[in-house]
């Protein structure tokens, strides 16, 4: 047992302070989540866009059938609803009376409420908690306090938290659960970068705690609520100045990358392969994901050509103004683009080389794809059914009329596509691979030499060593 690790009480049971993070669409199901709880630490079953099974017991595959886009958000969401029942018995069986079950919510996913309504009001009894993030969710408490599970709002900051609490997390203190800090430099997934931080300098995740546990003892919280570490965690010999430290308080640490290569983990044996190959630097935190946020994602042919789209791009004028200057002759129609000279001439280089289709953003420029390239984002575009609150790829929200009232951004790209398709089998290197930044010590830690691949009870107790 690794030096100052004490179990702590959960859910009235005694549990290790080992949290499997959620792992949003399908990289983290009932198998895992279970075989976790089982090991005597929290599972955590993701609850976003969860697969759901037949009287057979065989995967019902997500295909939506609506003609218009709310009619496929309805599908969307009853999905949602069954997937997440179904994978919170399936763990819940799996733990028996051992550790804990946590469901996983994205708060700006489409129907984010609705769902979370959904699965609660039929797995009573069996969710001990609900982690969330992504967004600011002021009515988690509410919710899960309806339900008699904890809520544990997962911040990147102090300053976040206080505006939790004090709009709303201060009415129903008795069922918050602990505080989940995810570092937005180290964590993989969707990361909550502030506009005045800068993603390109890495902040010392310990002082950004400690300021969150001064918080958190100004509003009367006790020091026995844990805060749980996201983000960058591998060996707990790492953090061992965090563990029993009176500076911090109960520290718990959270796991998303390390259990995505274990046996029971539902991700496919392709993605599983290539976790040992990502080198040191080789998850890049990016802003191509329709939600507006920051997110970290292995660096693959799919996110490099998100990179090119976006490096194929010139700004225009719809009238003839100041350094725009020349008619843009090529990937458009109309003679309503203006822009400079040098712009112009790049456009015709890109046209030369097949890049022939010129697409608008929201940001009053264009950016040139092939034509094939350009097919694929009109028909997922086309396609899109509600997935998120507010999706910029498609210009979808889950209210007021269902229009963000921005023009659709062809930069961006359709993220349930992208996930599910990776997460089900699909090819590596064609979708989004999330992955936290410390991805590339599965190729250079000795426990997975010689292509060893643990299973969850294996990587816990190895976890439970400090290594």
């Amino acid at each position: 047992m690794f030096k100052g690790l004490k179990p702590i009480i959960y859910g009235g049971r005694e549990v290790w302070p080992l949290i499997e993070g959620g792992k949003g669409v399908a990289a983290t199901n009932h198998a895992s989540s279970g075989a976790w709880a089982a090991a005597g630490g929290i599972g955590t079953v993701s609850a976003v866009n969860a697969d759901s099974y037949d009287d057979n017991g065989d995967m019902i595959p997500q295909v939506f059938f609506g003609k218009t886009r709310a009619e496929r958000h309805e599908e969307l969401v009853e999905y949602g609803i069954r997937g997440g029942i179904a994978q919170v018995k399936r763990a819940y069986d799996i733990a028996g009376s051992t550790g804990a079950i946590n469901i996983n919510v994205l708060w700006e996913m489409g129907g984010a409420q609705r769902i979370l309504h959904g699965i609660l009001e039929q797995t009573k009894g069996l969710v001990t908690g609900v982690t969330c993030g992504a967004g600011m969710p002021y009515k988690l408490s509410e919710i899960a306090a309806q339900y008699g599970v904890y809520y544990l709002p997962i911040i990147s900051s102090a300053r976040a938290f206080r505006a939790l609490w004090k709009r709303a997390y201060h009415k129903v203190p008795e069922w918050l659960g602990a505080v989940v800090y995810e570092d937005p430099w180290l964590a993989g997934g969707h990361n909550g970068l502030s506009n005045a931080e800068d993603p390109t300098k890495p902040e010392d995740p310990y002082p950004r705690v400690k300021a969150l546990r001064d918080t958190m003892r100004q509003e009367g919280i006790p020091d026995e609520l844990p805060i749980v570490m996201a983000g960058g965690v591998w060996y707990l010999r790492d953090w061992e100045n965090w563990i029993d430290n009176p500076e911090l308080g109960q520290i718990a640490f959270q796991y998303g990358t390390r259990p995505l290569l274990t046996q029971e983990s539902p991700i496919p044996q392709g993605w599983k392969d290539h976790l040992t190959k990502i080198p040191e630097g080789g998850v890049l935190l990016h802003k191509f994901s329709p939600t507006g946020f920051y997110s970290s994602a292995v660096i693959n042919p799919f996110l490099r050509e998100l990179q090119a789209r976006s490096e194929r791009q010139i700004p225009y004028s719809t009238e003839q103004a100041g350094d725009h200057t020349a008619t843009l002759d090529v990937g458009v129609r109309g003679k309503n683009f203006w822009v400079t000279p040098h712009d112009l001439q790049r456009a015709r280089e890109w046209d030369a080389r097949g890049f022939t289709m010129a697409l608008k953003t929201p940001d009053n420029t264009v950016i040139f794809v092939k034509p094939e390239e350009g097919a694929v984002i009109r028909k997922d575009q086309t396609d899109c059914m509600g997935c998120l609150s507010h999706c910029g790829f498609s210009s979808w929200k889950d209210h007021d009329n269902n229009s963000t009232g921005r023009l659709a951004d062809p930069r961006s790209f359709c993220i349930q596509k992208a996930l599910q398709n990776i997460a089900h089998g699909e090819p590596i290197d064609e979708n989004l691979m999330f992955a936290g930044h410390s991805a590339y010590e599965f190729g250079r830690d000795p426990f997975y030499s010689n292509g060893f691949v643990p299973t969850v009870k294996q990587l816990v107790n190895r976890i439970l060593t400090g290594d």
